[in-house]
């Protein structure tokens, strides 16, 4: 066991090895959720562009205590209402109006009454009371987002806010997968003894696309050792990253190590103090940009290392945090650690006042898929004798 690295420097040997470039392409507001900016990004106009009123009512002059005052007109929003407030008068006003030259306050309508035919009474409120002032949010020349910040819906809201049509995003890093094994059959077809329907392509393709990246291919491959080099050279040729799970161990017809030797990939590591997910391996290709994983066969293995090591990898290719999804928590229940190897055990998470606490889902068998049906995050329990007690804190990874 003395060869195996353990968990915190195998990431580290991925991200060391990886390299963000500064390309850039422009995408429709539309298609950038969840897109990486690639460039910081300036306002070129004050938001909002003028002072607007923050509610329906009243456009009144500065005023002491409740009054009765003469209406005079309307401003409404997308026109400019082309009156002043007078002293004694009003100008009814809706939400998102140009505030008329000479408005003191604006005053909701809750707070006014009819006074007459052209007649209000409204309550007293304090200057500048319910105006949104030019470039409240944001102002011209400020810097709205910062490169690698990630395109929630907030920030598709505050981009539209600021004009923009199109951003510069970073590229999504292309992705290969492969899955080796003559049991495995694609779904939808009958199965013969012994085959079993392929589950990590899928699987993967899914992490692959909530972590950013695009998935440039899906292959299946035999436990053939000719078959293996040609689909992971094809591969190699064709994405940014290429992940293949099983046939990365030592059993006889195990050919993903000999074939990447053979294709040129050089080997970083193999084999973490992990569980589940021991038999990991990365490289990199001979053009020192192209990332190789090997991950495990068995599913949930599979996942879990996809998690730990290949999505911190797409994430620094784009830009982005790549230890975003790293939080804390107090644990439920006392798990047991394993003497040799970090665990990285599912669990369901839930929000309390005095923060995240987190439950195993269940048994934890690498074979045993459905346990991620329920899972939130992945608990890092680190090697060592005993056990991490209820009610102590550990380290987590958020699934998405």
């Amino acid at each position: 066991m003395q060869d195996l690295i353990s968990v915190a420097r195998a990431r580290q040997r991925v991200l060391a090895a990886t390299h963000h470039t500064a390309a850039a392409e422009p995408v429709a507001l539309a298609a950038a959720l969840d897109r990486v900016l690639a460039r910081a990004l300036a306002s070129e106009v004050d938001v909002p562009p003028f002072d607007s009123s923050a509610m329906d009512g009243f456009a009144v002059p500065a005023h002491a205590g409740e009054t009765v005052l003469r209406i005079t007109g309307e401003a409404r929003a997308g026109a400019l209402a082309g009156l002043a407030v007078e002293p004694g008068t009003a100008v009814r006003i809706s939400t998102g109006a140009v505030i008329p030259p000479g408005t003191g306050a604006v005053v909701a309508v809750e707070r006014s009454a009819e006074a007459g035919p052209r007649s209000v009474s409204v309550e007293a409120v304090p200057a500048g009371a319910n105006i949104r002032r030019r470039g409240e949010s944001v102002r011209r020349g400020e810097q709205v987002m910062a490169p690698g910040t990630v395109l929630g819906p907030a920030a598709l809201g505050v981009l539209a806010g600021i004009g923009c049509a199109e951003v510069e995003c970073a590229p999504r890093p292309r992705v290969a997968l492969l899955a080796t094994g003559d049991e495995l059959v694609e779904p939808g077809s009958a199965l013969a003894p012994g085959q079993i329907w392929s589950s990590n392509p899928p699987a993967l393709a899914g992490q692959v696309l909530r972590a950013g990246g695009e998935v440039e291919r899906i292959a299946t491959v035999g436990d053939d050792a000719a078959a293996t080099r040609a689909a992971l050279g094809e591969a190699l040729g064709a994405a940014d990253v290429v992940c293949v799970s099983g046939g990365v161990s030592v059993g006889r017809h195990d050919h993903v190590k000999g074939a990447f030797a053979e294709l040129g990939v050089r080997e970083d590591f193999w084999r973490v103090a992990l569980q589940p997910g021991k038999p990991t391996w990365f490289g990199v290709a001979p053009d020192g940009r192209t990332l190789a994983f090997g991950l495990p066969g068995n599913p949930v293995s599979a996942m879990v290392t996809f998690q730990l090591f290949v999505r911190p990898a797409l994430r620094a290719l784009l830009g982005a945090d790549p230890t975003a999804a790293r939080r804390t928590a107090v644990l439920d229940e006392a798990i047991a650690r394993d003497q040799r190897r970090d665990q990285a055990v599912r669990c369901r998470l839930r929000r309390t006042p005095d923060g995240l606490h987190a439950a195993p889902t269940g048994p934890q068998g690498s074979h045993v898929l459905t346990s991620m049906l329920a899972a939130d995050a992945l608990a890092l329990i680190t090697a060592g004798p005993g056990a991490i007690a209820a009610g102590e804190p550990v380290e987590l990874e958020l699934l998405d």
